[in-house]
C-alpha cells in the first residue's frame, strides 16, 4: 500500500469481485486477451483462493477474483 499511495496517491488501490469456478474464469478472460497478475490461484485472507488480473488490462485498476 505504501508504494501505491507514494506513486499514485489517494484512490482505489484495488477492487475484488466474488466469483465461482475461479480456474475456468481465469482461463475464460485470459482468452479475452486479458492479462493475469496469478495464472492460477492462490490461498488469500480467509483461506479465500485469489488471483489478481494486471491493472494494464483494466484501466490501472488492480482486480481481485476472489472464491470461498
Amino acid at each position: 500500500m505504501a508504494k501505491f499511495l507514494e506513486k499514485r496517491g489517494e484512490g482505489i488501490h484495488h477492487i475484488a469481485f466474488k466469483v465461482t469456478n475461479i480456474e475456468d474464469f481465469l482461463q475464460k478472460i485470459k482468452d479475452k486477451g486479458i492479462a493475469l497478475v496469478d495464472e492460477k490461484p492462490r490461498i488469500g485472507a480467509e483461506g479465500f483462493k485469489i488471483a489478481f488480473l494486471h491493472p494494464k488490462s483494466t484501466k490501472n485498476v488492480l482486480v481481485e477474483l476472489c472464491e470461498k
